[in-house]
C-alpha cells in the first residue's frame, strides 16, 4: 500500500531537529520519500495530519512484559509467582495474554519499538515472532528473554537463571541463545528492593569471573549484552568485563567514565522507578524507609550517571524498567519528560534520545529512529508541538508501526497511578 501524510508537520529524530512541513510518502512499511507539501501526490492513499506534529516511533530500552506497574501495598514473591504462571497449559496462556497485551499497550502509547531485559522463559521471543508474523499487534521487539544471575542475586530464578560459577554462567547463555534472542542480560548487582543495609542498594552479587565469562559467551554468539547495575562498582565490574550496556547506573567515578569511552559502551537511564521510591510519600509509595532512603541514592546515582556521560560524550539512552511500582507500558512518555527535568536537557534532545539515539545504542538506526527516506514508517502523531511541552506525548493522535496505521489508540489507564505521578510532573 502507498500512503501519502500530507498537511504534517515534521519532527525527524535528528539532534538539532527542527519542525518543518513535508509530505511523507510510504510504501508498505517504509518512507518511499519526503517531498514540499506543495505537491499534490497521486496513487497514494492520503492521510490528512491536519497540521498535527508527526515524528519517529518512540524506542523504549528497558521493559519487563510480564508486569503491569500496578502498585502493590505489599511485596509478592516473583519466584513463586513465576513458578504459578509456568505450571500448566492454562496460567502459561494467561502469561503469554499479559505479556501481549503489554506489547500492544507499549505500541498504543507510541512505542513503535521496545526491548525486553528480563522476561519468563522465552515468552517474550515468541510474542516478538507473532507480531512479526501478523498473529497480534504489537511494537517490534527486541528480546532478552530469561537473564542470568546468581543464587540470591537480583530476580534470581524468577526472571534470570541463577549461576554458581562462570561455567554454570555460560551454559545458562548457551540456554538462552537457543530461544534466539537479540540480547543477554545479565543481574550484577542487587537492587533497592534486594539491600539489607540503609545506604547500601546495588551491592555486587555477581563476581568479575561470572561477568567476564557470560560476557565472552554471549559475544562469541553474536549478541550484546545488558547489565543490571545499581552501584558504582556494579558499573565499574560491569564494564571491566564486557558489559555493553549499563541499564539503570550509579554515580561514576574518572575511571567509569574512562571504561564507557574504551568499550563503546552506553548508559540505559531509567529514572521512572526510582522515582517513587525515592520522592513519594511512604504512605503511598508504601516503601520501607530502608526502601524509601536507597532509592534516593539510585535515584541520583541514575541522575549523575546520565549527566556525566552526556558530558563526556558517551551516549545515553532511555527505558522506563516497566514492571516496577508505578511504572506502566503505556508512560515511556513520563521518562522523556524525567530526562529533560532531572538531567537538564531541552525536549528536543529528550525526544531524540528516545528515538534515534535509542536506535544507535541497540544498533539498528539504519532502520528506525528518524524520518528518512529509506527508513521503516514508524511514527508517532500528536496534536501539540511536544518541542514545547513534552507531556504532548502522553495522548497520541495516531501511530503508525511498520506502515500499519492506528487512529486515536485507546489505552486503559490507571487513573490512581496517573493522578499520584501528575505531582510531580
Amino acid at each position: 500500500m502507498k500512503t501519502a501524510y500530507i498537511h504534517g508537520i515534521i519532527l525527524d529524530g535528528t539532534e538539532d531537529m527542527k519542525p518543518y512541513r513535508g509530505c511523507i510518502l510510504t510504501q508498505d512499511d517504509m518512507i518511499e520519500d519526503i517531498i514540499p507539501e506543495t505537491i499534490t501526490p497521486e496513487g497514494y492513499q492520503i492521510v490528512d495530519l491536519k497540521d498535527a506534529y508527526i515524528m519517529p516511533g518512540l524506542i523504549n530500552l528497558h521493559v519487563h512484559l510480564p508486569s503491569t506497574g500496578k502498585p502493590k501495598k505489599k511485596e509478592m514473591d516473583p519466584v513463586k509467582l513465576v513458578q504459578f504462571a509456568t505450571s500448566n497449559a492454562i496460567t502459561r496462556k494467561y502469561l503469554d495474554a499479559v505479556c501481549a497485551k503489554s506489547a500492544k499497550t507499549q505500541l498504543m502509547s507510541g512505542v513503535t519499538t521496545l526491548r525486553t531485559v528480563g522476561g519468563v522463559e522465552d515468552t517474550d521471543a515468541k510474542i516478538r515472532d507473532d507480531i512479526l508474523k501478523g498473529k497480534r499487534v504489537g511494537p517490534r521487539i527486541l528480546s532478552s528473554n530469561m537473564a542470568v544471575s546468581v543464587p540470591h542475586g537480583h530476580m534470581a530464578d524468577s526472571l534470570a537463571y541463577a549461576a554458581k560459577n562462570p561455567e554454570e554462567a555460560v551454559s545458562y547463555v548457551e540456554k538462552i541463545a537457543q530461544g534466539k534472542p537479540d540480547l543477554i542480560k545479565l543481574m550484577i548487582t542487587g537492587g533497592v528492593l534486594d539491600a539489607t543495609k540503609k545506604g547500601e542498594p546495588g551491592v555486587v552479587k555477581m563476581k568479575p569471573e561470572i561477568v567476564k565469562a557470560a560476557c565472552q559467551k554471549a559475544h562469541e554468539l553474536g549478541y550484546p549484552v545488558a547489565a543490571h547495575v545499581e552501584s558504582s562498582e556494579g558499573v565499574r565490574v560491569a564494564l571491566m568485563n564486557g558489559v555493553d550496556t549499563i541499564e539503570h547506573g550509579a554515580k561514576p567515578d574518572d575511571e567509569i567514565l574512562k571504561l564507557f569511552k574504551e568499550k563503546k559502551a552506553a548508559l540505559v537511564a531509567t529514572l521512572s522507578p526510582a522515582m517513587p521510591f525515592a520522592l513519594f510519600d511512604r504512605e503511598i509509595s508504601h516503601a520501607s524507609e530502608m526502601a524509601q532512603y536507597n532509592g534516593k541514592i539510585v535515584f541520583e546515582g541514575i541522575i549523575e550517571c546520565a549527566k556525566a556521560c552526556l558530558e563526556n560524550k558517551i551516549p545515553v539512552g532511555l527505558g522506563t524498567d516497566t514492571g516496577c511500582p508505578f511504572i506502566t507500558h503505556y508512560d515511556m512518555w513520563r521518562e522523556i519528560y524525567y530526562f529533560s527535568k532531572y538531567c537538564h536537557v531541552s525536549p528536543a534532545f529528550a525526544l531524540h534520545t528516545a528515538t534515534l539515539v535509542n536506535a544507535k545504542i541497540i544498533g539498528i538506526d539504519s532502520m528506525i529512529g528518524s524520518i528518512e527516506k529509506g527508513k521503516c514508517a514508524d511514527f508517532l502523531i500528536t496534536k501539540e508541538n511536544p518541542l514545547e511541552n513534552l507531556q504532548a506525548l502522553r495522548s497520541p493522535h495516531m501511530v503508525v508501526a511498520r506502515g500499519q496505521i492506528f487512529s486515536h489508540p485507546k489505552i486503559h489507564k490507571m487513573e490512581n497511578v496517573e493522578r499520584i505521578l501528575d505531582t510531580y510532573l
